[in-house]
C-alpha cells in the first residue's frame, strides 16, 4: 500500500486515537498506602475527622489569651502568672485564665482558654523575689529561662500576638468529612503523609494497565546475546518498558519475532487477548511497518487509524484499535520509539488508569543554538540542561538548553538529555537566545 499518504499532526493523530477508546472503566484493588506511591486512586477518599483533632502549637511558647499581650512591647511588657507545662501527647490538665499563661512546646495541644501562643523569644522568666534584666542575648536567655521556670513565676511578655496566631485550628488542615484526595488522582508523597495523617493506611488504587510489547525484525536479537555482523540487540523492549512501568502499567515482553507476516499476527492476537494495550515495534524496513498495520487491521475493528505522524522522529507511527484495546506501532529506531512513547503511549495508560490530567514538569531555559526546522512538521529535539551563568533570568529561566544532535537510532543521544524541546509546525525554527518550554524526561 502506499505509505504515510496522510500524516496527522501528533497532538491530532493523540485525540484520535484516545477517542476510539471506550470509556474508562477502571478495574481496583486494596492496597496499603505505604506501598501505593504513584498509583492512580480508585475512589474519592474522604477525611473520617478533621485535621488537626485538636488546636495544638507550631512554636515553641507561651500558651495565652491574646487579649492579655495587647500591647506588649520590649520596652513595655506584659506580666502573666505560669500556671503549669503543656504535656506532650496528652490534654492539659488545667485552664487559662485572665493574666495566666502556660509554658508549651511545638505540636502541644493548647490549653482551654487560651487562643494563642507567644514564641519563646519573645519571653522571660521572672522567678518570685529576683528580677532578671533581659540580656544581650534573648533567644538564649529566654531558653535557659523556661528550662527553669515553676509555677507562680512570672513570665514577661515582649511582643503582643493575635487572636490564632502561632495557632492551628481544629479542622484548619481538612474539615471532617472533605474530600481532600478525588478519584483519579496519581499519589505523591505528599498525599501519602496525609492519608497516614487521617489514619487512612489503606485504600483502593486502579489495577496496573497491562502492557503487551513485541519487537520485530529478523536483525534484533536479545540484549544477553552478542550480535554477529548486522544483528542489534533489542532496546526497544527495555526502553518502552521502563516508560510503560513509570506512567502506571505493567510491562509484559513477548519477545522478539522475525519478519514472518502469521507468527506476528499470532503473538499479537495472544497479547491482545491478554493485555489491556498492545506495542509492536518494528524493524527499520518499510515491509515491517506495512506488516505491522496489516497485522492491526487484522486483529480487529476498526483497526488502523493513523497510519503515519507529521512529526520528527518518529514519522513511521501507526496508531490502531482493535476490539477497544490500543495496539500502536512504534519505529524500530530507539530515539523515535522513545520519543513517540512519551507522545502517544503514556496519555493512553492515563487514560486507562481513569487519571485526572496533570502537567508534565516542565523548565524555562535559553536556547543555545539555532535549530532549523521544517515548517508544518512538529519537531522534537534532545536537550541538555545547564544552570545560566547568571542566574535566573527575567522571565523566570534558570538554564540553558543545549541540543544534543543525533540520528534516530542512536540511543544516547536521549540518554545524556534531561529533557525534550518541541518546535511547533508553525515554525521554521529557533534562534539562539529563544526562552524555551523544555519537558523533562
Amino acid at each position: 500500500m502506499p505509505e504515510f499518504l496522510t500524516l496527522l499532526p501528533p497532538d491530532q493523530a493523540r485525540d484520535k486515537l484516545l477517542s476510539h477508546l471506550p470509556k474508562a472503566t477502571v478495574d481496583s484493588e486494596p492496597l496499603a498506602v505505604d506501598s501505593a506511591l504513584g498509583r492512580v486512586v480508585a475512589e474519592d477518599v474522604v477525611a473520617p475527622h478533621p485535621l488537626p483533632e485538636f488546636p495544638r502549637t507550631t512554636m515553641d511558647g507561651y500558651a495565652v489569651r491574646a487579649r492579655d499581650t495587647f500591647g506588649a512591647t520590649d520596652s513595655l511588657p506584659a506580666y502573666l502568672q505560669l500556671v503549669g507545662e503543656v504535656p506532650m501527647g496528652d490534654e492539659p490538665p488545667f485552664e487559662i485564665g485572665a493574666g495566666q499563661c502556660a509554658l508549651i512546646h511545638t505540636g502541644g495541644m493548647l490549653p482551654k482558654g487560651a487562643d494563642a501562643v507567644v514564641m519563646l523569644e519573645y519571653t522571660q522568666s521572672i522567678h518570685h523575689g529576683e528580677h532578671k534584666e533581659r540580656g544581650d542575648n534573648p533567644r538564649k536567655d529566654s531558653a535557659d529561662s523556661a528550662r527553669s521556670v515553676v509555677n507562680g513565676s512570672e513570665i514577661e511578655i515582649f511582643k503582643s500576638v493575635a487572636d490564632g496566631e502561632n495557632v492551628i485550628r481544629v479542622g484548619e488542615d481538612v474539615a471532617k468529612g472533605q474530600l481532600v484526595i478525588p478519584k483519579g488522582t496519581v499519589l505523591r508523597p505528599a498525599e501519602i503523609g496525609g492519608l497516614m495523617a487521617l489514619g487512612i493506611t489503606a485504600l483502593r488504587a486502579a489495577k496496573l494497565v497491562k502492557v503487551g510489547l513485541i519487537s520485530t525484525g529478523d536483525e534484533v536479537i536479545e540484549p544477553s546475546q552478542h550480535p554477529r555482523p548486522g544483528q542489534v540487540r533489542d532496546i526497544n523492549s527495555y526502553t518502552l518498558g521502563a516508560l510503560v512501568e513509570k506512567s502506571g502499567g505493567a510491562a509484559i515482553r513477548y519477545g522478539i519475532f522475525g519478519d514472518q507476516f502469521e507468527v506476528l499476527k499470532e503473538a499479537a492476537a495472544k497479547a491482545l487477548t491478554e493485555c489491556d494495550m498492545v506495542i509492536i515495534t518494528a524493524g527499520s524496513s518499510a515491509s515491517t511497518r506495512d506488516m505491522t498495520a496489516e497485522v492491526i487491521r487484522q486483529l480487529g475493528e476498526p483497526g488502523v487509524l493513523v497510519y503515519g505522524i507529521n512529526t520528527r522522529p518518529g514519522k513511521p507511527t501507526i496508531l490502531g484499535v482493535c476490539n477497544g484495546k490500543a495496539v500502536i506501532g512504534l519505529p524500530g529506531n530507539p530515539v523515535s520509539a522513545l520519543v513517540n512513547g512519551y507522545l502517544f503511549v503514556a496519555p493512553v495508560i492515563e487514560k486507562l488508569l481513569g487519571a485526572l490530567p496533570r502537567p508534565k514538569p516542565t523548565v524555562q531555559a535559553k536556547l543555545t543554538v539555532n535549530l532549523p526546522s521544517q515548517a508544518g512538521r512538529e519537531d522534537w529535539w534532545a536537550v541538555k540542561l545547564f544552570p545560566s551563568p547568571g542566574g535566573r533570568g527575567v522571565r523566570g529561566e534558570g538554564y540553558e538548553a543545549d541540543p544534543i544532535f543525533g540520528k534516530s537510532n542512536l540511543i544516547f543521544t536521549l540518554a545524556a538529555a534531561d529533557g525534550l524541546l518541541k518546535i511547533h509546525p508553525d515554525a521554521t525554527g529557533l534562534s539562539a537566545g529563544e526562552i524555551v518550554e523544555v519537558f523533562l524526561v
